[in-house]
């Protein structure tokens, strides 16, 4: 059996932060052992959010590479703090492993993940390792979701199946067969998870990051009628292997639903529109139906199978 020190490194579509894990791994084939060492989740200051917001809507060839070189920076100072926590030194580790910051994705031709691998690797004098999505959809993949690899091998049942569910900007699901099983993985998004959520709850308050503590969808009421004509998006009656970003589910996307919700009928069939808290509300409600739909019609999970969020 051999182990090593490395470091993962996330940042989602939620745009919450930058998350660093330091992990002792051990193969001992076929399974492979992960034990945490130390995690920390560094949030993204408003500007720094902003600044990827607009550059993913509407950044320049210029606005990209200087973020790019940005997230770079950003990701080594958090792995630095990460291991100043821990009292482990750079030189201790294997290797870094950064996932970087989504871009674009478009399932199956092209992804682009910013944050300068090559940054990294200078800061840290460590090997980085980073651009997983692209080598899969060179490879005839998706380029998402990736995490279904490590439900896998670190995640088995010795009794009974598992579902893995992940609700990030966009919300993924892996069906992991019990232990020992080597067939029977199913994985996929089932459409947005957050990400609708915050971007309505920003198109209604600028202030605002996201619907804090859900207190706007609480106030408010889901419009069925809009719900509806949501759920009829084909991308929910596309059979697995799938994937979706921002490109489908983002501000465009939210604003129509903001819009929809407005005009139609809002608080429980009330005519002359809805409230933005409703618009909320539904956006919310969207992604919890969505999620449980998918589960129910594209995994084989049975009722004694264990569900993980």
């Amino acid at each position: 059996m051999t182990s090593a020190l490395a470091v993962g490194v996330m940042s989602g579509t939620s745009l919450d932060g930058v998350s660093t894990a330091l992990v002792r791994l051990a193969d001992d084939p076929p399974a492979l052992d992960a034990q945490l060492v130390a995690f920390r989740q560094d949030a993204y200051t408003a500007p720094e959010r902003g600044q990827i917001i607009e550059t993913i809507a509407r950044g320049s060839s210029k606005d990209l590479a200087l973020l790019h070189v940005a997230l770079g920076e950003r990701f080594a100072g958090a792995v630095l703090q990460l291991l100043a926590h821990a009292k482990v030194a750079p030189r201790d580790l294997s290797f870094v492993a950064s996932h970087g910051q989504t871009i674009w994705h478009e399932p199956g031709r092209a992804t682009l993940q910013l944050g300068d691998a090559a940054v990294m690797a200078e800061r840290l004098g460590v090997r980085v390792v980073s651009d997983f999505r692209s080598r899969d959809v060179a490879a005839g993949g998706q380029g998402a979701p990736l995490v279904p690899l490590a439900d896998v091998l670190l995640f088995g049942h010795p009794e009974r199946g598992r579902l893995l569910l992940n609700i990030g900007g966009m919300a993924n699901v892996t069906f992991v067969p019990r232990r020992g099983v080597t067939g029977g993985a199913v994985a996929f998004d089932t459409g947005p998870g957050v990400a609708v959520v915050d971007a309505v709850t920003r198109r209604i308050d600028p202030a605002a990051a996201f619907d804090a503590g859900g207190e706007r969808a609480r106030r408010g009421k889901p419009s069925r009628k809009v719900l509806d004509s949501l759920l009829a998006d084909e991308y929910f009656t596309t059979p697995p292997p799938k994937s979706t970003g921002r490109e489908h589910f983002g501000p465009d996307y939210a604003a129509r639903l903001v819009a929809a919700v407005r005009q139609g009928e809002g608080d429980g069939g009330r005519r002359g529109g809805g409230s933005d808290n409703d618009a909320v509300a539904t956006a919310t409600v969207l992604t919890v139906e969505t999620i449980a739909r998918g589960i129910e019609r594209w995994t084989p999970a049975r009722p004694d199978d264990e569900l993980v969020i």
